[in-house]
């Protein structure tokens, strides 16, 4: 029988790649972390992790036994919930997301959630796209409202069999230009075309993905300005600062003094969608925040 300690060890080796790191975050000490590991590896027959000096990895196995581990705590959190909802006879449900997807998507999916079920009691929390799958899951909460560019789901390989994605909509990127600038009524912009351009930045994953192209197209960005809100990144662009890349949602509300010009085809997009425990996507509530975020999705598109 696995010992269910053993793998919410496991799961924090994985989590921090050390056991010393891991140790601190589970108040035990190193040694007591590589026991519980050993242990487990003798009960499964098989190594879970390998040792470096350079830290800890998961073997196949691990990263399979990892996967187990998050399946039975979100398991073991759902079911407090549920106890705890026979106490008080109210629901606890938690929704993770990112600002720019939540402000367009979630009002409205709220709304229809309590009104369908009035027992349950909402709950709110910013997360960046790979922080919300960490807690969908570690059962923390019951959705998450995410995004990931062209390419996988984000997290570590071996790690999405615990939860299911529901994909909601496209938002391709922009570029935003002031409304002087000479570029400014272009119908389309390569981003290349901008290479000597100064660049105002709005969050950090749509500033990796605009060095990855300027490294393609054999230039670096000049960067000069950097914020992690797309609204405050337009009024920096607006005042003259520089150039930027910001998704379609953001720019619901944007600032006088700016030109939104299409990103030259293929346009670099994020792929908003929604992930939720495994096996939870017909829980009454959780029903009800998928159909309301796809029909939100849906008008919005």
């Amino acid at each position: 029988m696995i010992d269910v300690q053993r793998l919410r060890v496991l799961r924090t080796v994985a989590e921090h790649g050390s056991f010393n790191q891991a140790a601190a975050a589970l108040r035990l000490t190193p040694s007591a972390v590589s026991q519980h590991v050993a242990a487990l590896e003798r009960s499964l027959g098989t190594r879970v992790v390998e040792r470096s000096t350079r830290g800890v990895t998961l073997t196949r196995a691990g990263h399979i036994m990892v996967g187990a581990a998050e399946s039975v705590a979100a398991e073991l959190t759902h079911a407090r919930r549920e106890i705890d909802r026979l106490g008080t006879g109210r629901t606890q449900f938690t929704v993770a997301t990112f600002t720019s997807g939540g402000r367009l998507l979630l009002p409205g999916a709220l709304s229809r959630l309590t009104s369908a079920h009035p027992g349950t009691v909402v709950h709110v929390r910013e997360a960046e796209p790979e922080e919300g799958l960490l807690l969908v899951r570690q059962g923390a909460v019951d959705a998450a409202l995410t995004y990931h560019f062209d390419g996988p789901l984000p997290g570590r390989p071996g790690r999405r069999t615990a939860v299911e994605w529901t994909a909601l909509m496209a938002d391709p990127l922009h570029m935003v230009l002031p409304e002087a600038h000479p570029l400014a009524d272009r119908q389309t912009l390569d981003i290349a075309e901008l290479a000597e351009e100064p660049w105002v930045l709005g969050c950090l994953k749509t500033e990796a993905y605009l060095r990855r192209y300027a490294e393609r197209a054999g230039f670096t960005p000049e960067v000069r300005g950097t914020t992690t809100d797309y609204f405050f990144a337009c009024s920096l662009v607006a005042a003259g600062l520089g150039v930027s890349l910001i998704p379609s949602i953001a720019l619901a509300s944007a600032l006088p003094g700016l030109r939104v010009v299409p990103v030259s085809p293929p346009a670099p997009a994020r792929h908003i969608g929604v992930a939720v425990p495994r096996g939870r996507g017909h829980h009454p509530s959780v029903a009800t925040l998928l159909r309301a975020l796809q029909d939100g999705a849906a008008a919005a598109g």
